[in-house]
């Protein structure tokens, strides 16, 4: 009971990792993603190809074909964020990364450099995905915000609080 009473609430503000429209996750059109597969998450459906870090935090994953990457945050999340869909198949065509694993970042500091008009053509769509893949461990409650046109690296599109 003490150990609960002298506590302190960790939380983080996770932003917006992409300029752009906010999208429910339950309206991504990939099972996967709508199904929460993966985790609790966003996404947004991007105006322009910079995909910045959420959070500060490590790069703790960068898909051989470039289309996602992973960042484990100050708090313990580890967010995947998914660029476009059916991306895999481009063969990392069309991304250039900025950072290397083992990186530390800071919010807002663009990771990825997107070719929105070259995955509009030849993958599904460019919606982008974060999920916290973590959140199945249930170790955090979510504060989804009620956002439309998001901001990458200045918008809170949800916070997240330690159990």
């Amino acid at each position: 009971m003490f150990k609960k009473m002298f506590k302190k609430d960790k939380a983080e503000a996770v932003m917006a990792h992409a300029t752009g429209q906010f999208v429910k996750l339950e309206d991504v059109p990939d099972p996967v993603f709508s199904q929460k597969m993966m985790g609790e998450g966003i996404a947004v459906k991007p105006t322009n190809g910079t995909v910045v870090a959420p959070v500060t935090g490590e790069i703790i994953q960068i898909a051989d074909t470039l289309h996602a990457f992973g960042i484990k945050s100050e708090l313990g999340q580890e967010i995947l964020v998914h660029i476009g869909l059916e991306t895999v198949a481009l063969k990392g065509e069309g991304f250039k990364v900025l950072v290397t694993l083992g990186d530390k970042v800071t919010v807002g500091q663009p990771i990825v450099e997107a070719d929105l008009d070259f995955i509009e053509k030849n993958a599904s769509s460019t919606v982008i995905p974060m999920v916290v893949t973590n959140s199945m461990e249930n170790k955090y409650d979510f504060d989804w915000k009620a956002v439309t046109d998001v901001v990458a690296g200045d918008t809170v599109v949800f916070e997240s609080k330690a159990k």
